[in-house]
């Protein structure tokens, strides 16, 4: 084709087809792909050339150019019996309308295949169409396609399998037989979704699943699971809402089928090798799910009903339809042992679809799973979200790249028809909530939810197309909302038509039941005794509720620790510094490449810069950084870092792939190769990855990734960490709360560019001043002394127990070594958020010596002074505190103005949990000193509004009433100035103050 389409355009619109053809033609080598290019184009050309081609080859076969000859003689156009490969001229005329008659039956099916979803039967309402369109579409017209009535029951030869399954062993059928088979295929209750896949085995498959005679049919023994599993959901919701009946609890009714749904996913996978299944979900049908897919216990689900619960029995968030868990059960049809776990979610719609896919991800790693046959996830999505929220788009564009894909992910759509009180015509503009799903070739199968069989079959082959491509499908159940949007919403006030519809609708339970009874598959007792058996497990479940304690340490986690926590002195971490030997041996496996690998100039330079820097013992920021984490993979810790543009480094500074210049794909990484570096040490993997152009949903994956194994090292970083904005989501719903809202730890590492360089508004702040306001330490005065006295030498690891996570601006290569490894070597684990450096990844005097990564040396909370200003203390007149890279420029002000005898500069490197204990010994080493606070962020932003209260009860607490004078750039609206003039002006203005003696 892509032959084709270069001739088009060197053409002139007189020229023949033919001509087109033959020149076209003349480049194909055999003549069997000169016929096969010649069909390829027909396929998107006009009949009537084929007409008068054809015509003309049954009177002379000579005639025409033997491309076309070819294609008449051996193609798919002739494949009926009776085209022979040498038609008489006498028989033209008869042949030649059955070639035409042969070719509108395909061109029939075809439209069956393409849009036949389009008229299927799927709202069980009956008043909705689910593409939001009423009008049929025309090709799907006898007309369309040269046939009217009187052809109906006219036989007709059918197309091979590359084109249609309908016909079985059968080659021929009449025109209505034809219609009747493909309207049940494509236009009943399954609409299917898939000509937009651009690979033809793909395609041939999801036809034969679909289109091959009776594969649908289900037996006895199916039907009776089935209806089982039907009773156990709707039995479900009328248990809670008879014993809850004024409580939340966004129960599944309208949609009931999902549970057979979701467990015929589960049963078919594990026969394909799946053990564990990762599912994200909202809250509609949650506890559901819980109850009949994951088998939780059902009083372990009850007792979160009970209204004495405490807040710390149950956390900050909403346990019963919010919180995760993970359970370990037998999968009765299959006999095989399966964990089924459900993340965590808020109501942030989709925020918890990247995490599944992130958790998914990281224990497949953990069980060499390589291509998905063991871990899988199944995401569920509200119709309204799955179209609303563009993290969906995000989480579906990770599906195939190399260190994000989890090889296939079945999600499914219960289709409400409703976003909350809003009507589908006014929530999106596509014609089904699932199309997004299109982008990325995920065949799309819709299914009026009224119909079990149905659904379990479409969630059959879902499973079947997970374990055959690894590659995403979408389930869409259309379906409805009994209630409103909880059980104690008024749905009328908004949807009076659909709801008046919905109060006739009987359950689908006892529709499917009657028509089992009526055929004959059931009796009437077994279905009774069904519900009576499940009632029974439901009220002897309550009654055991009674006498359960709430743990929730246990029961709602979707990934338990293990005993990660056990024979743990959660006062103690370990030492991070390391021996000099270790430090020297990987800073020069970090400096050094293959010599078979053609590297670029500047890299050699940076190479050999490093190289240099090992020899004066000293490193840089990307050589600290590159230390810390070799430091942990000699010890068996795992280390992942993604983002965009990691891999080398937005400033160009870390080159963690080195590429060759000459060859494509070929690369090394040092961190990869550290084998026998040191004996009796087995190095751990390291992942660095660049993603793609997503902070939403890959801050998401990365926060699934680190909730498996605390002892894996999971970092993301931003290319600016003003660009942390896109995923505030994550960071507000899952790192900054995960512990109390979540009863998660979680170790995630978080760096995010930082810094004022003149570069403007969009690539100068991550906003400190968010992460700091989001830290639950309190600066109040009385608690001060309180602690201080309490914890003594346990103070600072007590208030890294208690804060929800650690929030630093570091401003040395070394410290950031020990923040890495401390990590990792604590007994808990905390996110770090720290605002990484620009400016001073390259500044001479940011490096740090080895003596301050080895032996017992550690991180440094602060950086006092250590200068002149520390030989008389008492002459003292100004103590600055800072954070960060505005350091060095007060260093080079204070130096060039001569006053380092008189301004002390402390700086805070970690700024929550907030370091009273040291800054409290600074300020009484100087006792004659006033007190400031420097920041280069304007001063409705940054640290000082964080800083200033805790500084100021601080005083109080030492006997001062000092003020603290504060610094910086005036307040403003944007982050920083627009151009690098006005920046520079901005900082001269409050540099020039810190050496003026009018302002200590």
């Amino acid at each position: 084709m892509y032959r084709v389409k270069t001739f088009i355009s060197g053409l002139s619109k007189p020229q023949t087809l033919g001509i087109l053809l033959q020149r076209t033609c003349a480049s194909v080598q055999t003549l069997s792909d000169r016929a096969q290019t010649t069909h390829s184009f027909l396929n998107g050309s006009s009949s009537v050339y084929t007409e008068h081609m054809y015509e003309a080859w049954l009177q002379d076969p000579s005639s025409v150019h033997k491309s076309w000859d070819a294609y008449f003689r051996y193609g798919e156009f002739a494949s009926p019996a009776q085209l022979a490969p040498h038609a008489q001229p006498s028989s033209s005329v008869n042949t030649y309308k059955q070639s035409q008659e042969y070719y509108h039956v395909q061109s029939l099916i075809r439209s069956y295949q393409e849009r036949g979803h389009k008229i299927a039967h799927l709202d069980p309402l009956g008043i909705n169409s689910a593409d939001l369109e009423a009008e049929s579409p025309k090709s799907l017209m006898l007309s369309s396609h040269n046939f009217g009535e009187k052809d109906l029951d006219r036989k007709f030869y059918l197309p091979d399998d590359s084109v249609t399954y309908i016909g079985g062993e059968e080659k021929s059928l009449t025109l209505r037989e034809i219609i009747r088979r493909l309207e049940n295929i494509y236009c009943k209750h399954i609409g299917i979704e898939y000509t937009h896949i651009n690979n033809e085995e793909q395609t041939r498959w999801i036809r034969e699943k679909f289109e091959t005679p009776r594969i649908r049919e289900f037996s006895k023994e199916e039907k009776h699971i089935t209806l089982a599993r039907l009773v156990r959901s709707q039995r479900f919701e009328e248990f809670l809402s008879t014993k809850w009946t004024s409580e939340k609890r966004f129960g599944l009714e309208g949609c009931e089928v999902l549970i057979p749904g979701m467990k015929t996913v589960i049963d078919r996978s594990t026969e394909f090798g799946v053990e564990s299944f990762i599912v994200g979900m909202p809250h509609r049908g949650r506890l559901n799910v819980l109850a009949n897919v994951c088998r939780k216990p059902l009083e372990n689900i009850f007792c979160q009903f009970d209204s004495k619960l405490n807040e710390e029995d149950e956390g900050s968030g909403d346990v019963k339809y919010h919180l995760g868990m993970s359970h370990h059960r037998l999968n009765r049809v299959t006999n095989k042992e399966i964990n089924v776990a459900v993340v965590a979610n808020p109501s942030h719609l989709e925020a918890s679809g990247p995490v599944a896919q992130g958790k998914t991800r990281h224990e497949q790693e953990c069980v060499g799973d390589t291509d998905g046959k063991r871990v899988m996830s199944i995401l569920l999505h509200g119709d309204a979200a799955f179209s609303g929220q563009g993290v969906v788009y995000e989480t579906l564009h990770l599906s195939d790249l190399p260190t994000f894909t989890t090889h296939g992910t079945i999600h499914i759509v219960v289709n409400n028809q409703i976003g909350f009180t809003t009507d589908p015509r006014f929530s999106r503009s596509s014609p089904y909530p699932t199309d997004v799903g299109r982008v990325i070739n995920a065949p799309i199968f819709h299914v009026n939810a009224d119909y079990p069989e149905e659904v379990v079959y479409v969630c059959k082959v879902a499973a079947e197309w997970r374990a055959t491509f690894g590659k995403d499908v979408v389930v869409d159940l259309v379906c409805y909302r009994r209630n409103g949007h909880n059980e104690n919403d008024n749905p009328y006030v908004t949807q009076p038509i659909m709801y008046k519809a919905i109060e006739k609708q009987k359950p689908v339970m006892e529709k499917y039941a009657a028509e089992l009874i009526s055929s004959g598959v059931v009796t009437t007792d077994d279905y009774k005794n069904e519900i009576e058996k499940y009632d029974q497990i439901c009220k002897k479940a309550y009654d055991d509720s009674k006498g359960i304690l709430v743990n929730k340490n246990s029961e709602w986690l979707d990934s338990p620790w293990g005993d990660f926590f056990v024979n743990k002195d959660q006062m103690k971490v370990a030492p991070t510094g390391i021996s000099e030997d270790i430090v020297q041996k990987l800073g020069v496996q970090a400096s050094t490449y293959p010599k078979d690998l053609e590297i670029h100039s500047s890299l050699k330079r940076v190479l050999k810069t490093r190289m240099k820097m090992i020899e004066d013992r000293t490193v840089d920021w990307a050589l600290g950084e590159t230390i810390a984490y070799m430091s942990l993979l000699i010890d068996g810790y795992p280390v992942r870092l993604s983002g965009q543009d990691v891999e080398r480094g937005t400033f160009s500074h870390r080159h963690h792939v080195i590429h060759d210049q000459l060859i494509d794909k070929k690369t090394y990484c040092p961190l990869n190769n550290l084998d026998g570096l040191f004996e009796g040490k087995k190095p751990a993997p390291y992942t660095v990855c660049n993603s793609s152009l997503s902070e939403y949903a890959v801050l998401g994956f990365e926060v699934g990734f680190s909730q498996v194994d605390p002892n894996c090292l999971v970092l993301w970083e931003a290319q600016f960490g003003d660009f942390a904005n896109t995923a505030q989501p994550i960071i507000d719903q899952f790192i900054s709360c995960g512990q109390d809202k979540w009863v998660r730890q979680l170790g995630l590492v978080l760096l995010l560019p930082h810094g004022y360089e003149g570069m403007g508004p969009e690539h100068s702040s991550a906003r400190l001043e968010r992460f700091l306001q989001m830290s639950n330490d309190d600066p109040s005065q009385e608690l001060i002394p309180r602690n201080l006295e309490k914890f003594g030498d346990d103070f600072a690891m007590q208030q890294l127990h208690d804060i929800n996570w650690f929030v630093c601006n570091i401003s040395t290569p070394a410290n950031f070594f020990h923040a890495i490894r401390r990590q990792i070597l604590l007994p808990f684990r905390r996110p770090l958020i720290n605002m990484s450096p620009k400016a001073i990844l390259r500044l001479p005097e940011a490096r740090s010596s080895f003596d301050e990564m080895i032996g017992d040396t550690e991180f440094q909370r602060i950086i006092p002074e250590t200068g002149i200003a520390t030989e008389k203390p008492q002459g003292v007149q100004k103590l600055v505190f800072c954070t960060g890279k505005v350091y060095y420029e007060i260093a080079k002000t204070r130096k060039v103005a001569e006053k380092e005898h008189e301004v002390a500069v402390v700086r805070v490197e970690q700024i929550s949990p907030f370091p009273y204990d040291l800054v409290r010994d600074e300020i009484a080493k100087y006792p004659n000193a006033s007190i400031s606070w420097v920041q280069e962020e304007h001063k409705n932003m940054g640290a000082f509004q964080y800083v200033e209260p805790r500084l100021r009860h601080l005083l109080m607490y030492m006997g001062r009433n000092d003020k603290v004078k504060y610094e910086g750039r005036f307040p403003a609206a944007s982050p920083a100035a627009g151009n690098k003039q006005l920046h520079e002006q901005e900082l001269d203005a409050f540099m020039s103050n810190i050496c003026n003696p009018d302002f200590y």
